[in-house]
């Protein structure tokens, strides 16, 4: 059985990219083919070189939120870092707070601007509910108060590009804690460009929570469950999805978002579909849905490179991998990006 050793590999630190490229859609592209076992590189510009019109493109329009919040917890005095997860209502919210032992039911954490948190309730591993109050506008105080929450492997502090950057140009549904990356290479040119080739572009929401950056806990790889997202699929794009099969065309999920969202559902539904999943893919694993992946390069010993392994074959993961490393490719969020094939 394999185990989260198994998705081990070495990362020099000056490959994870701390700032997004210069210009979107300018990063480099790996072609991986699954067939012919190859690798070759292309700019990501000429993505709609390997899209067919008989295909259908799938995007995850999560709108990412100013969900990161640093202030104090009242009586101690000690800093808190609190991530806002899921609204239950205007001013109640599901969070994530650190340090976890401070997420006690009854006690107050205070931000800027008098904005202050009640715990609720507490419901274990660091999350809680948590009330806001201040002296005015809250629900306008928590988002200005919040920032952009950047993965922790990028060291520095979020600033006012990540804004833009760490944001997909077709987002639309907030609910986010972290981008889907994947689809942070597009620009409205070349989206318009693969549209104007004929080929359908279809969207549903996942919006991704802190669990996309959770290690795995469990050795052995069949143990590990993922956090609960929430999701969408609208009935058009299902539709688009039970003819894009129909015409024998390829679903091209961009990301392993899109990725989890359609092996969790069943495609020939008729009405629209929504709910929660915590599908953790990995080897041996058999597609549904998905037939041609465009991802990021992810962490070692991650739910992602589990998945992505499952889909390519992970010795051929691994191997393009190194491959990445010794051309010099950048990882991670705001890294290069990889389309499996």
């Amino acid at each position: 059985m394999l185990t989260k050793s198994d998705l081990m590999y070495d990362l020099p630190g000056e490959l994870i990219a701390q700032h997004p490229p210069e210009t979107r859609g300018s990063c480099r592209l790996m072609i991986l083919n699954r067939k012919e076992r190859s690798v070759s590189e292309v700019e990501f510009n000429r993505i709609a070189d390997f899209i067919n019109t008989d295909d259908t493109l799938v995007l995850n329009d999560t709108r990412v939120i100013r969900a990161r919040l640093k202030g104090k917890r009242e009586g101690t005095g000690g800093s808190v870092e609190m991530l806002l997860l899921e609204k239950l209502a205007p001013l109640l919210w599901k969070t994530m707070v650190r340090p976890g032992r401070s997420c006690r039911a009854g006690n107050v954490f205070s931000f800027d601007g008098n904005l202050r948190a009640t715990v609720k309730k507490e419901l274990g591993n660091g999350r809680a509910v948590v009330e806001f109050s201040s002296d005015g506008h809250t629900v306008k105080l928590i988002h200005q108060t919040g920032t952009v929450p950047i993965p922790p492997y990028i060291k520095r502090p979020s600033d006012e590009l990540d804004d833009v950057r760490y944001q997909t140009v077709f987002a639309e549904n907030d609910g986010a804690v972290a981008a889907p990356t994947a689809g942070l290479h597009f620009t409205p040119e070349i989206l318009q460009s693969i549209q104007n080739a004929g080929t359908p572009i279809n969207y549903l929401t996942l919006h991704v929570g802190p669990g996309t950056f959770q290690p795995l806990r469990k050795e052995m790889l069949a143990e590990n469950t993922m956090e609960e997202e929430r999701y969408g699929v609208s009935s058009k794009t299902l539709e688009s999805l039970r003819k894009c099969k129909s015409r024998n065309g390829r679903i091209i999920a961009v990301g392993t978002t899109v990725t989890r969202t359609l092996e969790s559902i069943d495609i020939n539904s008729s009405n629209a579909l929504s709910g929660r999943t915590s599908i953790f893919i990995h080897p041996p694993y058999q597609f549904r849905n998905v037939d041609v992946l465009l991802t990021n390069f992810h962490l070692p010993g991650s739910s992602l490179i589990s998945l992505v392994g499952s889909f390519a074959g992970l010795d051929l993961i691994m191997e393009s991998y190194k491959k990445a490393i010794e051309n010099k490719f950048m990882f991670y969020s705001y890294g290069d990006a990889m389309l499996i094939i």
